[in-house]
């Protein structure tokens, strides 16, 4: 007789960051739109070593930058 076998499913959610994101807070922004312009801003510091990190930590948050055309 076979051992059954055991698993668990992992539901993933893959959050996008649509670029160009917003330049400057402004007072009626929400926290979601705060938050996607920090993380905009952050990948357009030009600094490559800090952008490889910063992407290897989007990687492990299932975070993804595409721009405009939906890359």
């Amino acid at each position: 007789m076979a051992t059954p076998i055991e698993y668990q499913k992992l539901m993933t959610e893959i959050v996008y960051i649509n670029l160009p994101g917003p330049e400057e807070a402004s007072p009626n922004m929400t926290g979601g739109e705060l938050l996607h312009g920090f993380l905009a801003e952050l990948y357009r510091i030009p600094n490559q070593e800090f952008k490889e990190h910063l992407l290897s930590l989007c990687n492990k948050w299932n975070i993804r930058y595409r721009d405009a055309k939906g890359k």
